[in-house]
């Protein structure tokens, strides 16, 4: 019944996710560049090849569903996506930002379905089709303050606290189609959010003059905005100039969020590729 057509809405939604973010800080970092030793100020745009996996309901009281989807699945409904990393420090205070924009589109026909109750149209009597398209968009952003504890030439360690910032809207789409009732259509505009405080720590290991490590974890939630989440970061880094680097590794992004009868439980994971600018 009603939950078929949730089904239907919430894997077409599950892709904007996926691409995401988040959340947690992408790309490279290092050290104050020569020149500047009290202050350093980097810009790392970033791509994440996130994979998605989890319990989503984004349009309110609609049935969880379970949703996976690969890189390549999201990709192919990809409208835009832009990722960024900022990071800053001064002396010994630092600030770290990271933004996420995703924008999607998807779409599915199917039937003939039994009958079923579809927002804004009604009772749809057994064996009609069913047309739906949905345009998702999510904003993350994640700003986090604070202090180096250690800081040698071969390692620094940053101690983090701050919050992330999520928003998701859906633009639902339906049509459906029986004889007994000709073709009738309706649209659905949802949107909800929440801010989670976290904390966190962020590591620099300098291997080589041009070869380096970084990892940057952090957990947050506690039944502010979501139950729970956490992100982790690893990152292989290779400088080509004083101002110039750029990094690979992996990213993980996990969320627990049931409030007000949205659910959103993901877990988002997959490489990252990021090219720092430091000033």
């Amino acid at each position: 019944m009603k939950r078929y057509f949730a089904a239907v809405i919430l894997a077409l939604c599950a892709a904007h996710a996926a691409h995401a973010d988040d959340a947690v800080t992408g790309g490279a970092s290092g050290p104050a560049a020569e020149g500047h030793p009290d202050w350093a100020l980097q810009v790392t745009p970033y791509m994440w090849a996130a994979g998605l996996e989890g319990n989503i309901s984004p349009l309110r009281r609609a049935p969880t569903l379970h949703v996976e989807k690969s890189f390549s699945d999201v990709m192919d409904d990809l409208n835009f996506g832009g990722f960024v990393n900022v990071w800053g420090r001064y002396d010994r205070f630092v600030l770290s930002g990271d933004i996420m924009y995703v924008d999607t589109t998807d779409s599915h026909a199917t039937g003939p379905l039994p009958a079923l109750q579809i927002p804004g149209i009604g009772t749809i009597p057994s064996g009609a089709s069913v047309d739906a398209n949905v345009d998702t968009t999510q904003f993350t952003a994640t700003l986090q303050g604070g202090y180096r504890m250690l800081d040698t030439p071969e390692f620094s360690l940053d101690a983090l606290g701050g919050a992330r910032f999520w928003y998701i809207s859906n633009d639902v789409s339906v049509t459906a189609s029986h004889i007994s009732i000709g073709t009738v259509s309706a649209s659905h505009d949802e949107s909800f959010g929440w801010v989670d405080p976290v904390v966190g720590a962020r590591f620099f290991i300098n291997l080589t003059d041009k070869l380096s490590v970084q990892g940057q974890v952090d957990i947050g939630g506690f039944g502010v905005g979501s139950d729970l989440t956490w992100s982790a970061l690893a990152t292989v880094n290779y400088t080509f100039t004083q101002n110039l680097s750029a990094s690979a590794g992996y990213k993980v992004l996990d969320v627990d969020y049931k409030h007000d009868g949205h659910v959103f439980d993901t877990r988002l994971s997959g490489p990252v590729l990021g090219l720092t600018y430091r000033f």
